[in-house]
């Protein structure tokens, strides 16, 4: 697994219990959302009633599911978690909703891969909270309706564009996370390392901070594993002159790019001339899934301006080419026009 791979996996699941922010105070930036959420939820409780139904979309890592966890922190409420693939029938979405009580959160991460039956199921649940079961196949088959307790669906999606406009509609409001500040992201670091008891030098904040590719979570990962260095080669205490060592060693640049993201734009500068080059081309170049390119490096590798997507292809900007330290040929800034 890349290091900055912001998808969560096993090992990441201790460590997100542990630095989980629990409350608004403790989520540090996404400053704009976190108001509009405060407003939504004080104004439900005044009402006494759920909070609307809530889309949350944004790259991996970025904290959709923490702000779900919060969210029912604040107002007080269950909160149940699944995920779009998990639910594979309709008995299976029933059970979850039945089980739920008043005012109790139900919170699906990769709402994009829900089934489309599962889809038609969760649009009369969301509006009018009941759940419409049919019994029986052919002439003999009718419709059981379940009432259903007043929950609030927040659906979590890395690719808001492959969810179906008619369950966008339902939901009452929609937020998108952007990356990190970098400011936040070395106050984020500093709060992990008191709640890990890490002792760490605010410069060496610093460093890690530009390597972390604007992503909470892989943030707290590097985090970890420049600990392990300090560790075993130091006294556990991290030095800028020790975390730039641990980077190095992990083959982390000072811009958070790994080997596989430099490849990335080495094939598309040397192979193919700087581009454009085609999504599958690319793939095929790099023995990456589609999927992979799009959704793990390629946010990052655009929100730093070294790839720039065309209706032709992708093309990589000069930036990427000087960061490369490959000479930039002016006749190619015709393929950017």
């Amino acid at each position: 697994m890349n290091l900055t791979d912001p998808h969560l996996t096993n090992e990441d699941q201790n460590l997100d219990q542990t630095l989980r922010p629990r409350t608004f105070r403790d989520y540090l930036g996404q400053e704009k959302i976190k108001e509009s959420l405060k407003i939504l939820i004080e104004a439900a409780k005044k009402r006494s009633e759920p909070i609307e139904h809530l889309l949350l979309s944004g790259a991996s890592g970025l904290g959709k599911t923490t702000l779900a966890h919060i969210i029912a922190y604040e107002t007080r409420v269950g909160l149940k978690a699944t995920s779009g693939p998990a639910i594979e029938r309709v008995g299976d979405l029933g059970s979850i909703l039945t089980n739920l009580s008043d005012g109790d959160i139900l919170f699906v991460d990769e709402a994009h891969r829900l089934n489309k039956l599962i889809e038609e199921v969760l649009y009369p649940a969301m509006e009018d909270f009941k759940l419409d079961i049919v019994i029986g196949k052919g002439p003999s088959a009718r419709t059981l309706e379940l009432p259903l307790p007043r929950f609030t669906l927040i659906a979590a999606t890395t690719r808001p564009g492959l969810l179906s406009a008619p369950l966008r509609s339902r939901f009452g409001l929609s937020f998108r996370l952007d990356f990190y500040e970098l400011p936040d992201m070395e106050k984020i670091i500093q709060r992990s390392s008191q709640i890990l008891k890490i002792e760490t030098e605010p410069e060496a904040i610093k460093i890690i901070a530009r390597c972390c590719r604007f992503t909470p979570r892989v943030a707290n990962r590097l985090l970890k594993r420049v600990r392990d260095f300090a560790q075993v080669k130091g006294d556990g205490h991290i030095s800028p002159e020790l975390a730039k060592s641990a980077l190095s060693m992990l083959e982390v640049d000072e811009l958070g790019l790994e080997p596989i993201d430099r490849q990335i734009l080495k094939i598309i500068i040397e192979k193919f001339d700087g581009g454009p080059v085609g999504l599958q081309a690319l793939a095929a170049a790099t023995s990456e899934e589609e999927d992979t390119l799009t959704d793990v490096y390629e946010p990052y590798l655009m929100q730093l301006g070294f790839l720039t997507r065309t209706p032709r292809g992708r093309l990589a900007s000069r930036q990427a080419w000087e960061h490369l330290g490959i000479k930039y040929p002016e006749s190619y800034q015709k393929k950017l026009i």
